[in-house]
């Protein structure tokens, strides 16, 4: 347990040294009397828990939820809705399962995330440069309106580039 004196000890600004305040500037250590600080108590062990009346509150509401998530029966446990994963997840579990070398696609794999990570840092590098966004742009316009007035603007310019565009797909995705 803490002990408490009476006297009190403060810190004097003129210097560092300690200065009791009922006997003024600290003597050396022989004629010194001994010194106490008083340290806070600790609260009591029974306040750092909740009282019961929180515990059971608490209670009520966990009650609550496991009946509303039961759909009022609370002895019934919780079903758990099980769904098919999508298309497109089993397309490509299907497609990783024939894949014989999977070292070398988890390679390639990585090396494309590795050179979207430098190409972006590359870009974002350039576009720091003064003139270059600029001009960039600029091509970049240009490019629009001239692909759009070779492909679009005219029937059967944009009838080719549409089948040009079912062709290029067909040969990617594969007849079927």
């Amino acid at each position: 347990m803490a002990s408490t004196c009476s006297t009190t000890l403060s810190i004097s600004s003129s210097s560092s040294s300690l200065v009791d305040a009922a006997k003024g500037p600290r003597q050396p250590a022989a004629s010194s009397a001994t010194q106490c600080v008083t340290l806070p108590t600790l609260p009591p062990l029974a306040a750092a828990r909740p009282s019961s009346k929180a515990a059971t509150y608490c209670r009520k509401i966990a009650r609550n939820v496991m009946a509303m998530a039961t759909a009022g029966d609370p002895a019934a446990p919780a079903e758990v809705d099980t769904t098919e994963l999508p298309e497109i997840v089993k397309t490509v579990q299907e497609a990783w399962d024939k894949v014989e070398d999977k070292y070398a696609v988890s390679s390639l794999a990585a090396a494309g995330v590795l050179a979207i990570w430098s190409s972006s840092g590359m870009i974002s590098a350039i576009d720091r440069l003064p003139l270059v966004p600029g001009v960039l742009e600029i091509v970049g316009i240009g490019y629009t309106g001239w692909f759009a007035y070779k492909n679009l603007f005219f029937k059967p310019d944009r009838e080719a580039l549409i089948q040009k565009v079912k062709d290029t797909y067909k040969d990617i995705i594969g007849s079927s």
